[in-house]
Formats: C-alpha cells, sequence, structure tokens
C-alpha cells in the first residue's frame, strides 16, 4: 500500500483512461486488481502494514480519490484491510458480480470504476453497520492525518512569579 504525506489533489468527477495508461501508471499488481477484479494474497504484507497504520485517510491508489477513514477500519481477522462504512460514500460505488459463480456485492470507487473488494453484511461484527468492507490494500493509497505540533501551555496564575 502506497503512503503519503500529503493529501492527494481531488480528481476529476470521472477518471476515465485507456487499458495502456493504466498499465503505465499502475503496478502490475494494482493493474491487475484495480482493472481486472483480482484479489491481492491474505494476510500478505500489505495488510500487515495497514494493521499497523494509525489515524489517517484511505483513496483510491488508481485515481486518488477519497474512500475510507480510519476511524471506520476494524480488525476483521480475515487476511484483508477491512471498514465498516465508507468515509466518502459518493465515491464508493457497489454492484452485483457473479465472478465466483454466487452473488457477491462488489465494491467499485466510483470514479474511476476501479476494482477495490466486495462487501459483506450479516457477519455479526460490532459495528454500526454490520457491514464489512473487505478491501484490496494495494487498491488503496494512505495518508495519515496531519500531526499536530505541540502548543506551549498556557501560563497560570499560579506559574507567574510576583513582581
Amino acid at each position: 500500500m502506497e503512503t503519503d504525506d500529503k493529501k492527494p489533489q481531488t480528481p476529476p468527477a470521472t477518471v476515465t483512461k485507456t487499458d495502456a495508461e493504466w498499465k503505465k501508471e499502475l503496478s502490475p499488481e494494482q493493474y491487475r486488481v484495480l482493472r481486472q477484479a483480482g484479489t491481492e494474497a491474505a494476510n500478505g504484507a500489505v495488510y500487515q502494514q495497514f494493521k499497523k497504520q494509525g489515524g489517517g485517510t484511505y483513496y483510491c491508489a488508481g485515481c486518488d480519490a477519497e474512500l475510507f477513514s480510519s476511524k471506520e477500519k476494524f480488525d476483521s481477522h480475515c487476511g484483508w484491510p477491512s471498514f465498516y462504512d465508507p468515509a466518502n460514500a459518493k465515491n464508493v460505488k457497489t454492484s452485483v458480480d457473479y465472478h465466483i459463480g454466487v452473488a457477491r456485492t462488489e465494491v467499485l470507487c466510483a470514479v474511476c470504476d476501479g476494482h477495490l473488494g466486495h462487501v459483506f453484511t450479516g457477519e455479526g461484527f460490532d459495528t454500526p453497520t454490520d457491514k464489512r468492507y473487505c478491501i484490496n490494500g494495494v487498491a488503496l493509497k494512505f495518508v495519515p492525518f496531519p500531526v499536530k505540533k505541540d502548543k506551549k501551555p498556557e501560563e497560570t496564575t499560579a506559574d507567574k512569579k510576583p513582581d
């Protein structure tokens, strides 16, 4: 998973590229997942990295659209990054897919149409939505929340020296 120090520029409402452009801009694994609806291996290095990340925002690795917040992430122990709700619902859409012969709800980036993963409901997780957005980590870019600089504590009357 890519990590960046600053928030990416907001993409246009729709990002459309040729297959050749996607292949040039994405890593082979990102291309396989985002453009060919692939799935990364469970419990890989990207998932281990995800588990260690603190607060921040997750963006689409294909187009920089804001997708999820660490405030909605949870450890479902499934081997992939999990969120219970999209941070910016206008950038996440779903569609029914039958790639494995049964109906599943696919999660896509609404801006570039990149495959992100799947959403599952009714699994009994103690989350506000009882949903698990199971997302491929290579489809995400992480930007930590800005670190607040320590302010010098204000002087109290007890700290003042008499004149």
